[in-house]
């Protein structure tokens, strides 16, 4: 082989670290949006820095959303009458995210809080 010709064994070994290096760096920027995932999910759950939602709200109001769930109107909303509606609450709502807490987030209303103790027509039942 002479001086100027490559040996083909170099060229697999390059593409061999190249790839690595490749693979490497893509499973750091997957590990770095993980983790920026997993972060934000977090912050959503808690409630410090939502503002609490107005019950004239645009879409608190097309799903009946009240603060006090004794004050929902169960003639327009049936779901909440009766025995069965009667335990339903926001805290016990699938979703709900502010645990125990008296406001928290919720999934139907982004950025907004919820009281504990609210209720609106997209009410279902935790898991479990």
């Amino acid at each position: 082989m002479s001086s100027k010709q490559k040996d083909p064994s170099v060229a697999v070994v390059t593409t061999i670290h190249a790839s690595r290096r490749q693979f490497l760096r893509g499973l750091v920027a997957a590990g770095v949006a993980g983790a920026a995932a997993i972060g934000s999910r977090q912050a959503l759950a808690q409630p410090a820095g939502l503002e609490k939602i107005s019950e004239d709200d645009p879409a608190a109001k097309a799903l009946g959303y009240k603060h006090d769930a004794a004050a929902v109107d169960v003639t327009a909303f049936p779901k909440r009458a009766g025995e069965a509606g009667a335990t339903q609450y926001c805290n016990n709502c699938a979703l709900y995210q502010g645990g125990d807490e008296e406001w928290g987030g919720c999934g139907i209303f982004p950025g907004k809080a919820v009281a504990g103790k609210g209720w609106c027509n997209a009410w279902v039942p935790k898991a479990g």
